[in-house]
């Protein structure tokens, strides 16, 4: 570094002989950079000592750059041009806030990625920084700005508040359900579960599910088995079996047609998709905009209006 700085000039010289190198002259190089025309010429003067080297023919009216001269402003330009680009970029990640929001894969493709495009349309100026992930510890353990998880509230060093309420109930494809009579709950007994292998033991699945409507022995059942939760959605979507489909996540789908809910029963928890934030933080501005953007939505999403609003994404996600 101390090498470099006994090499290179003061930033003044240079920029000083690239506009009197564009302008074609000293005193319109002045005008330009708000000096007197001696001042520009003495730091020429001194870039060319510097240098060792003469970087301009001088005559009568203007300034002629000579072979040195010309191969120097390449360098300096590009150089310059650099810098420019590199504080226009600095200037822009200050005044362009971002927020970091971790979520379950589920909640991030499902429910967040068909609401990204109105987020970016109502602000514009906020760039989003999303993590999905189905580690909790992952989650939590991030410097993000808000995280999104399911469980009952409690998160050590985090505030937590309700923001999607737990409710699940049997979808599958309309066509599905005719074929197989799908009425009333004996009639699952004719047809495949899809289930999801999650390390979240604690979420609700089939046996669950089943065992709180009075149907404890569901093992002679045909099952489908996914490792993550937007297949088994997508399965239910192809008519391959019933899934659990969890209200919030599979609202656009039972909104479009491409899935029902064939049965009335469904089975609502003490759990639910909470939204943290570390307890003493005090949040930015542009994560406060978010957190209220996100329970607005969450509040809109209740309403039959909303649930036509969104298309569905068919990408992979873990287990609620």
């Amino acid at each position: 570094m101390r090498r470099r700085q006994n090499r290179l000039p003061p930033l003044d010289y240079l920029i000083a002989f690239e506009a009197a190198a564009r302008l074609g002259g000293f005193t319109a190089a002045a005008a330009r950079l708000n000096l007197s025309q001696a001042a520009v010429s003495r730091q020429i003067k001194l870039l060319e000592e510097h240098l060792g080297a003469r970087l301009f023919h001088r005559r009568y009216r203007s300034v002629v750059l000579t072979r040195e001269g010309q191969a120097f402003l390449q360098h300096v330009s590009l150089a310059l041009d650099q810098v420019e680009q590199g504080l226009e970029g600095l200037r822009e990640a200050v005044e362009r806030p971002r927020v970091t929001l971790a979520a379950t894969q589920s909640v991030s493709t499902l429910w967040l990625m068909p609401r990204l495009r109105r987020l970016r349309q109502d602000h514009p100026n906020l760039d989003i920084h999303l993590v999905s992930t189905d580690i909790d510890a992952e989650a939590l353990a991030g410097e993000h700005d808000l995280v999104i998880l399911r469980g009952e509230g409690a998160w050590p060093d985090f505030e937590a508040e309700l923001l999607l309420s737990e409710e699940v109930f049997p979808v599958c494809a309309p066509d599905y359900a005719t074929d197989r009579k799908l009425h009333d709950l004996e009639a699952l007994r004719r047809c495949t579960l899809i289930t999801v292998a999650s390390h979240h033991s604690e979420w609700m699945d089939w046996s669950r599910w089943l065992k709180s409507k009075g149907m404890a022995d569901s093992s002679e059942m045909p099952s489908l088995s996914f490792n993550t939760y937007a297949l088994s959605i997508q399965a239910a979507v192809d008519g391959l079996g019933v899934a659990l489909g969890w209200r919030y996540l599979v609202d656009c789908h039972l909104a479009e047609g491409s899935l029902i809910k064939p049965l009335a029963e469904s089975v609502r928890t003490r759990s639910g998709y909470f939204l943290l934030q570390r307890r003493g933080d005090v949040p930015s501005g542009a994560a406060q905009v978010v957190r209220d953007w996100l329970f607005a939505e969450a509040r809109a999403a209740d309403t039959p209006q909303a649930q036509h609003a969104f298309p569905c994404l068919e990408t992979g996600s873990h287990s609620p």
